[in-house]
């Protein structure tokens, strides 16, 4: 059932990674023991060939533009609302890779993972990040398929990958922070969960989980 997608956001209070999942339409939880195998075609299903790219660019200008003043706004951002339509404005424009041929495939990714159809996700993002290595966004979205198949090692490559491409990636910082904790890297988990809070404050589900981690890695103050 596509609620059973968010128990990894419950069980760790860390919703904000799990909304990576459904950015356009939902990526849903395919069943429990179905490994991931990126090279390999899902069961009888074939990747849809893009058409021929003439129109393929690296993000403009105005675009980096925008994005910077979508930042600062969150820096300054006042309360949990302000906070969640500015975040949303910024997924968006994530999505943007500025090739054509890349966003086409990104979309039919998430068609997929949206069907249930994991494997087929993993091999057209497989091809995304070949031709937008840079994209950070790709990176995160493999990820988030990654840990709907339960591959958390290679989900965490790609977060790293992620803020890598895109410091301010606050929902990958978030989702390193659900899978440090996971694994018990406690003191991993709550230095992710406070880069996301540096860069997007008032998520009160992150906020929650962060301090709880800082008592259990630093003890309650006296």
């Amino acid at each position: 059932m596509r609620n059973a997608s968010f128990h990894l956001a419950t069980a760790f209070g860390a919703s904000l990674f799990l909304a990576a999942l459904a950015p356009v339409g939902g990526f849903a939880q395919s069943s429990p023991g179905k490994p991931a195998n990126p090279g390999q075609p899902g069961g009888a299903e074939t990747v849809p060939r893009p058409p021929e790219a003439s129109t393929d660019a690296p993000p403009t200008d105005s675009r980096r533009a925008m994005l910077d003043e979508l930042f600062a706004r969150l820096a300054a951002s006042q309360d949990e609302d302000e906070t969640k339509g500015i975040t949303r404005l910024i997924e968006r424009r994530w999505l943007q890779s500025g090739s054509d041929t890349a966003d086409l495939l990104m979309s039919r990714a998430i068609a997929a993972a949206s069907a249930d159809k994991d494997e087929l996700a993993i091999e057209l993002l497989d091809r995304v990040v070949v031709l937008q290595p840079n994209w950070a966004e790709a990176w995160n979205k493999r990820a988030v398929v990654f840990t709907s198949l339960g591959d958390d090692d290679r989900a965490i490559l790609d977060l790293r990958r992620a803020v890598a491409q895109e410091p301010r990636h606050f929902t990958a910082w978030t989702g390193l922070g659900v899978l440090f904790r996971k694994t018990g890297d406690k003191k991993s988990a709550l230095a992710a969960f406070k880069q996301a809070l540096a860069i997007a404050p008032h998520l009160p589900d992150v906020e929650k989980v962060a301090a709880q981690l800082e008592i259990e890695v630093n003890g309650r103050d006296i």
